[in-house]
């Protein structure tokens, strides 16, 4: 049961920051937003508020950055739809679950190395790594988590993959693939 915990952390502790909103700008009330966030089902007003404290260790979450966002909307779109299926593979103990798990956990460090390779190459300029908080808990502890998580996981379905065929001691011929394929 790891990767409910992983889906409930990944929808409660990232969130999509301010969407640039600075100051001055006009604001949307609370109301106004959950109308507008419930009606899209992309985001909560939850989430919002721990994205905009996460911006203060990376900047980019503040702000809209491309980046970001175009993982974000992968990450709303395809990859929730994919986790519900995965949960629900694995409280009922389905075979396409460990398929799923392992296409998730994949994207999953896909993602995470699109977010941050790009901030490698270029110096760093948007992390804050002088506040050790920043630094420690949210970019390496929390971030981390999105890397260990998914490994134990797709070391988890191989295991279970490499136990199925090692019990059946058979790889599908390809006459079976072929009949698998013209359907």
């Amino acid at each position: 049961m790891d990767f409910p915990i992983a889906f409930n952390s990944h929808v409660t502790q990232e969130g999509e920051g301010d969407a640039g909103i600075d100051e001055g700008q006009q604001r949307l009330d609370g109301s106004q937003l959950d109308h507008i966030v419930s009606a899209l089902g992309t985001i909560t007003y939850q989430r919002i508020k721990k994205g905009k404290e996460y911006a203060k260790a990376d900047a980019r979450w503040g702000v809209s950055d491309p980046t970001v966002v175009s993982l974000e909307i992968l990450t709303v779109t395809i990859v929730e739809v994919f986790v519900v299926f995965t949960v629900n593979g694995i409280v009922q103990n389905k075979p396409y679950r460990h398929f799923m798990q392992i296409c998730l956990c994949v994207c999953e460090l896909y993602g995470g190395w699109m977010t941050f390779c790009p901030e490698w190459l270029t110096g760093s300029p948007n992390l804050n790594t002088s506040n050790p908080l920043y630094l420690w808990v949210y970019l390496v502890f929390y971030n981390g988590l999105w890397v260990v998580i998914p490994c134990y996981l797709l070391y988890q379905s191989w295991l279970a993959m490499s136990h199925a065929f090692s019990e059946t001691g058979e790889v599908m011929s390809e006459k079976q693939e072929t009949t698998i394929f013209s359907l």
